[in-house]
């Protein structure tokens, strides 16, 4: 049998399966996107391939899958600096304001996916302004990316008045087939409690119904939203959601760093997920989520970015260090499960997000979104403890090589589909209008 692409007798493969499963010196075979074989080296060492990948001394594992972001946000990294989340939110918007048009929102995204591509994230659930711009940018350079219609009560940055947000929801569908790139759900996404009203909450969750859609929002990221969202409707964030009819769907909440034990047990109940955040989260000052309380209950939890004026990366490494260190912090060193911290960033993601049944973990018939690392380089030496390894030690450097739906998206540390160099000559050029602001 003839394929098209055989990754060669890599030193480890971390499949993620469901019995986390480390396979030494091992082959993967890639046909028309997906996985058609998985074993080890010598038996499928005689495949015909296309492309042959020479893994050795490399790791093999799943794109890491960033649940929670705001990609074009890479041109306004360090603008709002020593504020909390009010603060953070005001310096921000001022510079949305003077720069986010269309082509701005696309440009930002094209760097933010090249970030996150080379870092070994191939897919994003990406809530921003102009979001058919964003998309159009992100697939551009290879990136699975989850984008949407996102509302807000008021006009905003993008200048949209409720009905025009509604319009270009209706049409998301037909847009995600214009543009193409890799499958992903159809999500909308409302701001948050405080910036959407109950009623326009409930006419997103209406039009959700129609288009079998997914939600994401912001959710109880600090202590001031749930007390403001409790003093104007006299409920928490997660109880006014379930009232209007957006836990009825698929959802997923950003942050979700104080959320109360009813709020948890109503998610859990109606399976939603949550985007832990512990980078953004301590910049911020807004808090830790309680990631082992959030798995305890049931609820599928994903790793999240956040966008990079307040995280300053898209680096998925150093949130999973951040989720391991909060959990030894606010529990014990003990209850640090390394196999947990990576399901996280990988198929318990993608399950989050509606995409589990197609990637997040190394199996027969899944699509290949692969990262090579480079396992030759002294921080990574000697190999005691292969998760360890990820967790504590990786770091985005060693991605040498990525895949997205069997489709080599960076090679040898290189984007193949876009210069680097021109995106950066071109933000550069952008960013200049910024300068009077400060």
């Amino acid at each position: 049998m003839k394929v098209d692409l055989l990754i060669h007798n890599a030193k480890y493969v971390v499949s993620v399966d469901q019995a986390g499963s480390i396979f030494e010196l091992s082959s993967i075979a890639v046909t028309n996107g997906r996985i058609s074989h998985l074993g080890s080296a010598t038996e499928l060492a005689e495949l015909e391939a296309t492309e042959v990948f020479d893994a050795a001394h490399h790791l093999i594992m799943p794109g890491m899958v960033n649940s929670h972001t705001h990609l074009a946000m890479t041109l306004l990294r360090g603008w709002a600096e020593g504020v909390n989340l009010q603060g953070f939110l005001e310096r921000v918007w001022a510079a949305e304001g003077a720069i986010m048009d269309e082509a701005t929102c696309e440009l930002g995204t094209e760097l933010g996916a090249a970030e996150a591509l080379l870092s070994g994230t191939t897919t994003a659930l990406d809530m921003y302004l102009n979001h058919v711009a964003t998309h159009r940018g992100a697939v551009r350079v290879g990136l699975r990316h989850v984008g949407g219609p996102i509302f807000f009560d008021f006009p905003g940055l993008d200048g949209l008045e409720w009905n025009e947000r509604i319009s270009y929801a209706s049409t998301w569908e037909e847009t995600l087939s214009e543009i193409g790139g890799p499958h992903v759900p159809i999500f909308f996404m409302p701001h948050s409690c405080y910036t959407d009203s109950p009623e326009h909450l409930a006419e997103v969750a209406a039009l959700a119904t129609k288009f079998k859609a997914r939600i994401h929002l912001h959710v109880s990221e600090t202590v001031a939203e749930n007390e403001q969202v409790q003093s104007l409707y006299n409920r928490t964030p997660t109880q006014l959601l379930k009232e209007v009819g957006v836990l009825d769907h698929p959802t997923i909440f950003g942050h979700g760093v104080h959320l109360s034990e009813s709020d948890i047990v109503e998610l859990a109940r109606t399976g939603g997920a949550v985007a832990h955040c512990p980078g953004s989260n301590l910049k911020l000052g807004s808090g830790i989520a309680d990631f082992q309380k959030l798995r305890a209950a049931g609820i599928k939890v994903g790793l999240g970015t956040d966008g990079c004026s307040s995280s300053n990366d898209l680096d998925m490494w150093q949130v999973l260090r951040l989720a391991a260190h909060m959990v030894a912090f606010k529990n014990s060193p003990a209850e640090v499960d390394l196999a947990a911290i990576i399901r996280a960033a990988t198929i318990e993601g993608a399950e989050a997000i509606g995409l589990g049944d197609r990637i997040g973990s190394i199996e027969i018939g899944k699509e290949a979104d692969l990262i090579a690392l480079d396992l030759r380089a002294a921080h990574l030496t000697p190999i005691h403890n292969v998760l360890a390894l990820l967790v504590y030690a990786a770091g985005r450097g060693d991605v040498t090589d990525v895949w997205v739906a069997g489709s080599r998206v960076v090679a040898s540390r290189v984007l193949t589909r876009i210069s680097l160099e021109d995106v950066i000559s071109r933000v550069e050029e952008r960013c200049l209008k910024l300068a009077g602001l400060k």
